[in-house]
């Protein structure tokens, strides 16, 4: 039985945004995945397109590398997502509310998001994730 879109969408999140591990969210991607960051200005640390698990890997550990947003990182306690699915049985869409603790008085911080995962086979095929750079660099 293939994994359902909130069982993939887990595996997501927990590789990647919950533990930070290239490796672990690599495999969630198929052979040949493709994950793009569409608003991703030239010459970020993340590059708008990547293809391939092996390039989604080495690009995610680079990623990775660097300190998140002002040194804080998101509280995903309080962090929220909600899930569609679509007509189409390989294709859902996470909408997400990443809450950033703020710092010795500051107000919390709230980046929305949005991504859109197409699967085949129980991994991502393609993964466009909408955030915006500048509230997440």
């Amino acid at each position: 039985m293939s994994p359902t879109p909130q069982e993939i969408f887990q595996r997501y999140v927990h590789a990647g945004p919950l533990s930070r591990d290239p490796d672990a969210l690599a495999e969630t991607f198929t052979e040949d995945g493709v994950f793009e960051a569409p608003l991703q200005p030239d010459g970020a640390t993340l590059p708008r397109r990547i293809v391939g698990r092996e390039a989604i890997r080495t690009a995610m550990a680079a990623y990775y590398a660097r300190s998140p947003k002002g040194g804080r990182a998101p509280n995903f306690a309080r962090s929220a997502a909600v899930l569609h699915t679509t007509a189409d049985p390989e294709v859902f869409i996470a909408e997400i509310d990443t809450v950033f603790d703020g710092a010795d008085g500051e107000d919390d911080e709230v980046v929305s998001l949005v991504q859109i995962f197409r699967t085949r086979d129980g991994r991502i095929a393609h993964l466009r994730d909408y955030f915006s750079p500048a509230a997440l660099d």
